[in-house]
C-alpha cells in the first residue's frame, strides 16, 4: 500500500498526470506490475491506477484473468475500476481511502455514478436507448453456437 501511495503522490503532486490515485498488483507476495491515475496526461477519462495496472499485470502474466492477484490501490474503486477487478477476477481489493474522502478532498462523486447504476438505463444520465436488438441477438446465437469459443 505504501507503494500505491507513493505512485499516488507522484502522478498527482509532482507529474501533475491525474488525479492522486495509484494502485500495485501483487501474486504469491511479488508485485506484478504498478499503475497510477494519468487522465490528465494522457486525456482519456478511463486511465484510472487499477485499470493501468490491471492492464499491465495482463502483459506481464500473459493472461486476461488475474486469479490468485490481490489489488492495492489508494481509493475504494469506482464503478469502472471495480467492474474491472471483477471481470479480471481479482482475489482481493485493500483500499486506502474511500468515495467519500475522494468526494470531500478532490471532488470525485463516485456515489453518483453507483447511484445511476440501480436505476433503468434509460432512466439515467446520460439516457441508453435499445437499438438494433434484434441483429445483436443474431450475433449472439452465432458466438453461442461456436464450435470453440473464447473461455471467458
Amino acid at each position: 500500500m505504501k507503494r500505491a501511495i507513493e505512485l499516488a503522490r507522484c502522478t498527482a503532486l509532482e507529474d501533475k498526470a491525474g488525479g492522486p490515485f495509484g494502485c500495485v498488483i501483487v501474486k504469491d507476495s511479488e508485485v506484478v506490475a504498478e499503475g497510477a491515475n494519468r487522465v490528465i496526461a494522457d486525456k482519456d477519462p478511463t486511465c484510472h491506477a487499477e485499470i493501468n495496472a490491471i492492464r499491465a499485470a495482463c502483459a506481464v502474466l500473459g493472461t486476461h484473468e488475474l486469479r490468485g492477484c490481490v489489488l492495492y490501490t489508494t481509493c475504494e474503486p469506482c464503478p469502472m475500476c471495480y467492474g474491472a477487478c471483477c471481470w479480471a477476477r481479482v482475489d482481493k481489493i485493500y483500499f486506502a481511502s474511500n468515495i467519500h474522502d475522494a468526494k470531500e478532498y478532490g471532488g470525485f462523486d463516485d456515489a453518483a455514478i453507483y447511484n445511476a447504476v440501480k436505476r433503468p438505463i434509460q432512466d439515467r444520465s446520460p439516457e441508453g436507448t435499445e437499438l438494433l436488438r434484434k441483429e445483436m441477438l443474431d450475433l449472439w446465437q452465432e458466438f453461442h453456437n461456436m464450435a470453440d469459443p473464447p473461455s471467458y
